[in-house]
C-alpha cells in the first residue's frame, strides 16, 4: 500500500491563515479531501495522513472529522498545547479517537531553544504514556535543541519533517549535514521526504539540485525510517503533485521493489500505526 504521509486540508480563512501571503496565491482557497483524492487515485496512492497546519484544538477536531468520512484518510497528526499544565488531559480526550496517530507544533516559528523549555519538556513526557508519534517542524538552527530533545526521550518517536528545511538551491551547509548525523543516530527519530520543492529559491528547481540533500538523509537514517511525504497542498507553490513523486521516484529508481515499498508506504504504515 502506497502512503503519502504528509498533506493537509484546509478551510481557508484569511485572519487565520496569514501565513498565506500574496504570493502564495494557488494555495490561498480551501483543500478538501474530494480535492485530493482524485489526485493519489491518478498517482496510485491508496492513502494519505492528514497534518495539522494551525496551532488550535479546532483544527485537530476539523481533520479528525474529515478522516472519519474519508476512508483514504489513514491517520492524523493533531495539534495540542504540550506546554499546558492540563496536557495529560487534552492527550487523553483526543487519543480515544484511534485515527489520530500523533501531534505536532509549528516549532519553526518559535525561539530557537523552544523545545528545552521546561513545560514542553513536561508534555512530551506525558505525551510517551500514550505512544502516539510527535512530528518536528524545524529549521535548521533548531536541529541542536532536537537533539538534545530526542536524547532525552528515547521511546518516544519523533518525526522529522521537511528534512528541517534546508535551503535547497544552495551547496550543502556542513552544519545541516553534520547535525543530520548526529540526529539519526537517534533510532526513534524517523524523516519524511517532503517539503523541498518549496525551499527552492523563487520556486525554481532541477532534478540535481535535490540529490545531495537526498543522499544526507538516505544515507543517514536508511531507507527503514523514511517515509514520502507531498506536503501537498504547499507543494503546488513549486510543483505539481505529480513532480513531487516523480523527483522521488527519479532517486530511488534504482533502490530494490522492496526498499521503495517500505519508503513509499510501509515505513508510514508501521510508524504510525494505520489501518
Amino acid at each position: 500500500m502506497k502512503i503519502d504521509s504528509h498533506q493537509h486540508f484546509w478551510n481557508y480563512n484569511a485572519e487565520r491563515d496569514n501565513w498565506i501571503d500574496e504570493s502564495m496565491s494557488v494555495i490561498k482557497k480551501d483543500f478538501f479531501p474530494e480535492d485530493l483524492y482524485p489526485i493519489l487515485k491518478k498517482n496510485n496512492i491508496h492513502g494519505c495522513v492528514a497534518i495539522q497546519a494551525n496551532q488550535s484544538e479546532e483544527e485537530t477536531h476539523f481533520l479528525l472529522d474529515l478522516a472519519k468520512q474519508y476512508s483514504f484518510i489513514k491517520g492524523v497528526v493533531g495539534w495540542i498545547d504540550l506546554c499546558d499544565k492540563n496536557v495529560e488531559k487534552r492527550i487523553a480526550y483526543f487519543n480515544k479517537n484511534k485515527l489520530l496517530k500523533g501531534f505536532r507544533h509549528i516549532i519553526q516559528t518559535e525561539k530557537e531553544d523552544f523545545l528545552l523549555q521546561k513545560e514542553f519538556k513536561n508534555g512530551m513526557r506525558q505525551l510517551g504514556d500514550f505512544k502516539l508519534t510527535y512530528d518536528l517542524l524545524i529549521l535548521p538552527n533548531q536541529l541542536n535543541a532536537a537533539i538534545k530533545l530526542v536524547s532525552l526521550f528515547p521511546d518516544q518517536i519523533f518525526i522529522l519533517d521537511h528534512l528541517a528545511k534546508p535551503k535547497i538551491s544552495r551547496p550543502l551547509e556542513s552544519h545541516w549535514v553534520n547535525h543530520i548525523k548526529i540526529l539519526a543516530t537517534h533510532s526513534n527519530v524517523m524523516c519524511k521526504i517532503s517539503g523541498m520543492v518549496t525551499e527552492t529559491e523563487k520556486f525554481n528547481w532541477n532534478q540535481t539540485d535535490f540529490i545531495p540533500f537526498l543522499d544526507t538523509i538516505t544515507n543517514a537514517f536508511g531507507v527503514d525510517r523514511l517515509l514520502f511525504g507531498s506536503d501537498w497542498p504547499v507543494c503546488l507553490l513549486a510543483a505539481s503533485y505529480e513532480e513531487v513523486i516523480e523527483i522521488n521516484n527519479e532517486y530511488f529508481k534504482n533502490f530494490s521493489e522492496e526498499e521503495r515499498d517500505k519508503i513509499f508506504g510501509e515505513n508510514a504504515q508501521r510508524i504510525y500505526n494505520l489501518d
